[in-house]
């Protein structure tokens, strides 16, 4: 339990400190960085694939047509997700991906209504009430639709739903999906690359050290983080997954020095109120689920 939740805190850490990272390349074109973080963890993943004798599993579901066809459609709603997020980060837009990632559970209820026909209880309609408010909200502070939010939170939910659908582990569900997006990733790289402001052009040694470890930084807190999935209970695990979307709202408000007027405290904190009432009411009816257990 205890070195689980370590691996669990570490593991989001990890992805909320990614905004740095991703800052130290912010002059490079997104979509050529995306290219490469895909190409490094496909290298990245392929010893520990053949090492652990991997690869045929992860071929079979390849070949198989219902989950080739799910593989793929993780792979292109992971390249949205990352797309969407760099390039957030690349132009300023820090602060909208937080909202993004505490919008992701939020999004993972609504699909679980529309697309698996679940039904709300009071306390989750009065979450989705308020998080129609922020986005109203946050819509006229903004002056446009926060649409790199709902990129990212959707994206990621749509991700989330396929991966409960791919009985496979998370490093050989993306293993499969990188293979998938391996040759789009060449066709990225050798594309991208042409233009004047590309990474082949301008990187410099340590900026290559950086595009190389993306494979790296993908890979290390997936894996830290299937190990804490199975040593930490998920009403534990699960709250600690807002840590990701708070460091980086402080880092766009407090590092990087967005801009963070009234609408938008307004709009966060609705979203802020709303993941408390979700949080709560997770949790009551887990305890209620193990007293009925026990």
């Amino acid at each position: 339990m205890r070195s689980g939740l370590i691996a669990g805190v570490s593991a989001y850490v990890m992805w909320g400190l990614l905004t740095i990272y991703w800052k130290n390349l912010h002059g490079f074109p997104p979509f050529e960085l995306i290219g490469w973080r895909i190409f490094a963890s496909f290298c990245a993943l392929a010893p520990l694939v053949i090492w652990h004798k991997r690869l045929r599993i992860i071929t079979t579901a390849m070949r198989s047509k219902e989950m080739g066809w799910r593989l793929i459609a993780a792979s292109i709603l992971l390249t949205v997700n990352w797309s969407s997020y760099v390039w957030a980060v690349a132009h300023d837009h820090v602060i909208e991906t937080a909202l993004g990632y505490f919008m992701a559970p939020l999004c993972t209820m609504w699909l679980g209504v529309a697309v698996l026909k679940e039904k709300l209880n009071t306390a989750q309609k009065v979450t989705v009430s308020l998080a129609v408010a922020a986005i109203a909200i946050l819509t006229v502070g903004y002056g446009r639709v926060p649409y790199l939010a709902l990129l990212i939170a959707g994206s990621w939910s749509l991700y989330g739903l396929l991966k409960k659908q791919i009985p496979l582990k998370s490093i050989e569900s993306l293993s499969g999906e990188m293979m998938f997006l391996f040759l789009p990733a060449i066709v990225l790289m050798i594309t991208q690359g042409g233009s004047s402001d590309s990474a082949m052009h301008n990187a410099s040694t340590w900026q290559w050290v950086l595009i190389a470890g993306t494979g790296i930084i993908t890979v290390i807190p997936l894996w830290i983080f299937g190990y804490a999935a199975q040593h930490v209970p998920l009403t534990v695990l699960g709250p600690l997954q807002y840590s990701v979307p708070t460091i980086n709202f402080l880092l766009g408000w407090l590092a990087y020095h967005e801009e963070l007027d009234a609408t938008r405290i307004i709009g966060f904190s609705l979203i802020w109120v709303a993941l408390a009432v979700l949080a709560t009411d997770t949790a009551r009816r887990a305890q209620r689920s193990r007293a009925i257990t026990s």
